[in-house]
């Protein structure tokens, strides 16, 4: 009895046939992360845990089998793995991230400390350091052995997203400041750019050859930047996530792998696949019945992985946790639905 009922319920909430990960957490997903070297995907959840699954592929089955988890003392926020897939680093709103070398099967250890919750965490493997984004309004760089950070930068604001293609980075922060840094000198902006869009950033994305970078904000709309002042006149703005006078916030932005479109999703439970090059959308999903507050792809794109549930846009006295379920679901994409077609008005070479 219990297999049906869950299979009925994935029908309700997962109308484009997804595969459904396996025991999911207690509580909104608030970060998807997979490992660079294998299909183990990692989720931080608000009910204080970090969750690992090995995710099997066979043709187009897909299962999904849970591995480990360890908790925090408060909701976790955010993950990123390190570059070389055994060792997964969160961090949330007990203001510290764990070390947790997954693969060996060692004991987390809290390797960076803030003095607000932990929004942001990102391994740069050029510089062997940890970067973390928090809302206490600074940027720390940690190298993992020692119990201080090796640089402090101070922020506008406190941090709501961050993305890193070495060199490039970039700072989503309150107040719309887009803060763009050059890793060879962290130490100094690199420039410092107001949104494009009007309303509060939600998450940025950089672009595969760092020349610029995508960022969404809550109303329901995407900016395309491009960093070098020639190139100005290829930046736009685009509106996703809407649907009549309903505007959604853009949860996630992620770059796939190989072909280097990319994919949105929304607190409207949709997520679509875009090519900014032609600016075309390439294929739009069917919605699910709860938001989409985070998603990523996996290490060559042959997987993206998102979580279907509350996303707090509505304020924690409309969040009922009692029949709010939170899921993760699998997608295979379709080479039509990733790969970049041609601008319009040119023409394509077989």
């Amino acid at each position: 009895m219990s297999n049906f009922l869950s299979s009925t319920t994935q029908s309700n909430h997962n109308p484009n046939k997804s595969y459904e990960v396996i025991s999911p957490p207690d509580d909104s997903v608030s970060s998807l992360s997979f490992s660079p070297k294998a299909n183990y995907l990692v989720a931080t959840s608000w009910d204080k845990q970090v969750r690992c699954w090995e995710i099997m592929r066979s043709g187009t089955n897909v299962s999904s089998t849970p591995k480990a988890s360890i908790t925090h003392d408060q909701p976790v926020l955010c993950s990123t793995w390190k570059d070389d897939g055994t060792t997964v680093f969160s961090g949330g709103c007990d203001k510290q991230v764990k070390m947790w070398p997954l693969l060996t099967g060692g004991q987390p250890v809290t390797v960076a400390m803030h003095d607000a919750p932990i929004k942001e965490v990102a391994w740069i493997p050029e510089m062997s350091v940890l970067v973390t984004g928090s809302w206490d309004k600074t940027l720390k760089y940690w190298d993992t052995r020692q119990s201080n950070p090796v640089h402090s930068q101070q922020l506008p604001e406190r941090c709501y997203a961050l993305t890193v293609r070495y060199p490039l980075m970039v700072v989503g922060t309150a107040d719309r400041n887009l803060i763009v840094y050059n890793l060879q000198n962290p130490q100094a902006e690199f420039k410092r750019i107001s949104s494009p869009l009007k309303h509060q950033t939600r998450c940025v994305a950089a672009f595969p050859d760092q020349q610029g970078f995508l960022v969404g904000s809550i109303e329901g709309r995407v900016g395309v930047h491009h960093l070098d002042d020639s190139q100005q006149s290829k930046n736009f703005t685009f509106k996703c996530h809407r649907e009549g006078n309903d505007i959604f916030s853009v949860n996630a932005l992620n770059f796939h792998p190989v072909h280097h479109t990319f994919a949105t999703a929304g607190s409207d439970g949709a997520f679509n696949f875009w090519d900014k090059d032609s600016k075309q959308r390439l294929k739009a999903m069917s919605r699910c019945s709860q938001p989409i507050p985070c998603s990523t792809f996996n290490n060559d794109g042959s997987i993206f992985a998102y979580s279907v549930c509350y996303d707090w846009s509505k304020g924690a006295e409309n969040h009922n946790p009692t029949t709010a379920k939170s899921y993760i679901f699998l997608h295979l994409p379709l080479e039509t639905e990733v790969k970049g077609k041609p601008r319009v008005g040119t023409t394509s070479r077989k």
